[in-house]
């Protein structure tokens, strides 16, 4: 019987929410030989070439850092298979092709931040918070060739608080990720889980990636869904809408089901204090905003310097 100290672990990860995996396992006695991640990339205005977080946490800790622009190329492939790696986990990382998910002795294990098999794909919790579900979690799970389809092998839960957004769940879960992740390879070094096929039954909800145009505020629906579509898309990307002509972005908000003679979109406001904006069956009025060309904050502070 093996510990996770005797595993030789490759880790594939980007952003931050990878970082706390890594830094996970690593504290509990993994030896992680290699962590693979993006290429460095230009940001600011200087163009500077920036480390991804992951990589920047991976050479705090002295381990080496691979960055192929291809996950097919032959040298990256040799390089990998030249580790000895014992098994290979994947953290907000992009596509694995077969060669690499497939090399080590323990497979590749995943870390996906929904309760599998609801919200597959690359938005899970995005999509959690704006279909207003009150429940979400963690699981890990044994890569295959069709996306976040394979056997099941840990899972944990947290609720979705009324006041969360993407944001807060998304820092909610990179913690409660972490700590499954270690009890999978815990786990997985004894023998000890038993991988369990995703059953599909009733209604499956699905997670696709978030574009630009797919973050326009829809006012025709009802104030409650216009809500949680703020709240899932904040802060990042942010869902937006137009006021005056004005580009808005929305970063929280409240809604009031009531009656309203207003058409859906009518904006409303006391210059002040409110600026409320009609939906299908009430109003949601804006608590933080910012417009095109300007920071970011409340809608207080906003209104001072905006007018209908």
């Amino acid at each position: 019987m093996k510990s996770i100290q005797d595993l030789r672990i490759v880790f594939f990860g980007t952003p931050g929410f990878a970082v706390a995996s890594l830094e996970a396992i690593a504290a509990a006695g993994a030896q992680v030989v290699a962590v693979v991640t993006a290429p460095d990339k230009p940001s600011g205005r200087g163009l500077h070439l920036s480390a991804t977080p992951v990589k920047e946490a991976a050479l705090a800790r002295g381990i080496p850092v691979l960055q192929p622009p291809k996950l097919k190329d032959p040298e990256f492939i040799e390089a990998l298979r030249s580790l000895g790696a014992d098994l290979h986990i994947v953290v907000a990382f992009r596509m694995l092709p077969e060669a690499v998910w497939s090399m080590p002795p323990l497979g590749t294990i995943n870390v996906h931040g929904s309760l599998l098999p609801q919200y597959r794909g690359a938005a899970p919790i995005n999509w959690a918070v704006i279909n207003g579900e009150t429940e979400t979690g963690v699981t890990t799970f044994r890569l295959k060739h069709e996306i976040d389809t394979g056997n099941l092998l840990l899972q944990d839960r947290i609720a979705i608080l009324p006041e969360d957004n993407a944001g807060t769940v998304h820092d909610k879960l990179m913690l409660v990720g972490a700590a499954l992740l270690v009890r999978t390879v815990e786990g997985l070094a004894k023998d000890a889980i038993v991988p369990v096929p995703q059953t599909e039954s009733g209604e499956l909800r699905h997670a696709p990636k978030i574009f630009k145009e797919d973050t326009r505020i829809d006012w025709s629906r009802r104030a409650e869904e216009v809500h949680n579509f703020i709240r899932g898309l904040s802060p990042h990307p942010a869902a937006f809408t137009s006021i005056s002509g004005k580009g808005i972005k929305v970063f929280a908000s409240h809604a009031e089901k009531g009656t309203t003679d207003n058409a859906p979109g009518t904006p409303d406001t006391d210059g002040k204090t409110y600026l409320r904006m009609a939906a299908a069956d009430g109003w949601v009025y804006l608590k933080e905003v910012q417009q095109e060309g300007k920071k970011r904050m409340p809608v207080v502070e906003f209104l001072r310097g905006f007018r209908l």
